[in-house]
């Protein structure tokens, strides 16, 4: 009796495929770690770059001895990667305090913000995408194709120096910078468990007030580095749907009598997904960088903010810090979304099987 072969777990192509991607984590990080490490020291050290003309040559030239960097910069890489594999970061120079301490102190800000605007770009780009492709080349797709030029087109910061003089100037209903106000401020901080997330610590305290500040202060960041994103969204979206509308199931369905809105929303749009979840994680990236530019034009104190400050101040390890956690949540981000593809996408297993 012939015995059946039994494909093991281990050895399985899904499971093969999810784990050469995640290693493809580990030398993007280190390509990025490297990249930075010597960029950031082609610009000379920061202690005599900060302390020139302020101090005596010699106190200087004991203070970049103390830090190490006299030392060859190979020697200073490898030492710094050792001590990255032990989770140390470093100190900042420019803020007294351990690099770990000020990516849990900024990191939350952050994520709150590229979370707040992933929702504003879903919520806007998603639904402006099948209208356009449902009223393809009529006044309707005319318009929310032109307004997702105008939002790709447009700076982030410019953007939200715009909204911040229309919403905090000419019509002020609403905060131009920071969190949340100073006289909630301590409030936020004394609940019992503070998450960093703003929104979360102010649904903690139970104060509508406090709640509803928070979200004042969100919306113009959230917007601004939003609409940027839900612009890529819009024309993905509409070329997708457009594709997906031109085929003959489609085209069965219409003769059947199906309407419009029920052949784009339960017929065309699954298919049209995937490369719309695909493009998601690529834009985690985009939303990051622009998180810099967002949290500096409205004092959002998070990562992007202080990486502005940091590489002002020439803090090599802060900058360091703050650009692999960067680079971990942008691979760890994609990662996750090629499982995601390859357990949606039959395409992707059934190619991973003929290997």
């Amino acid at each position: 009796m012939e015995k059946k072969h039994i494909k093991s777990p281990l050895t399985n192509s899904f499971f093969r495929y999810c784990l050469v991607r995640f290693l493809f984590v580990i030398p993007t990080v280190l390509i990025l770690v490297t990249v930075v490490f010597f960029l950031t020291r082609l610009t000379g050290d920061p202690i005599t770059v900060a302390l020139s003309g302020k101090l005596p040559p010699a106190e200087i030239a004991a203070r970049v001895h103390q830090a190490g960097y006299d030392r060859p910069v190979i020697v200073q890489y490898i030492e710094y990667l050792g001590n990255l594999l032990q989770g140390d970061l470093g100190n900042s120079t420019s803020m007294s305090m351990p690099v770990t301490e000020i990516l849990k102190q900024y990191g939350a800000a952050t994520f709150e913000l590229a979370i707040l605007a992933t929702i504003v770009a879903l919520v806007v780009g998603i639904p402006l995408g099948k209208l356009a492709a449902r009223y393809r080349d009529r006044w309707p797709d005319v318009v929310i194709r032109l307004f997702s030029i105008v939002c790709y087109a447009t700076p982030v910061f410019f953007l939200g120096l715009v909204l911040k003089l229309i919403f905090s100037v000419y019509i002020p209903i609403l905060p131009s910078s920071g969190r949340v106000s100073a006289f909630y401020e301590a409030q936020l901080q004394s609940v019992p468990r503070p998450t960093g997330f703003n929104l979360i610590d102010a649904f903690q305290t139970g104060d509508t007030a406090i709640i509803v500040d928070v979200l004042q202060h969100a919306i113009l960041p959230a917007l601004a580095l939003g609409l940027l994103t839900a612009a890529t969204f819009i024309r993905l979206i509409r070329t997708n749907l457009i594709s997906t509308l031109s085929t003959d199931y489609v085209f069965a369905a219409r003769s059947k009598g199906v309407t419009e809105k029920r052949i784009v929303n339960k017929h065309a749009w699954k298919p049209a997904l995937m490369p719309i979840i695909t493009v998601m994680g690529m834009n985690i990236a985009m939303m990051l960088a622009g998180a810099i530019l967002t949290e500096t034009t409205f004092e959002w104190k998070g990562l992007g903010y202080q990486l502005s400050q940091v590489i002002k101040a020439r803090d090599f390890n802060a900058v360091q810090g703050i650009v692999i956690l960067i680079a971990v949540i942008v691979s760890l981000t994609n990662f996750i979304v090629d499982v995601a593809a390859a357990a949606i996408d039959p395409r992707i297993r059934q190619k991973e099987e003929s290997k």
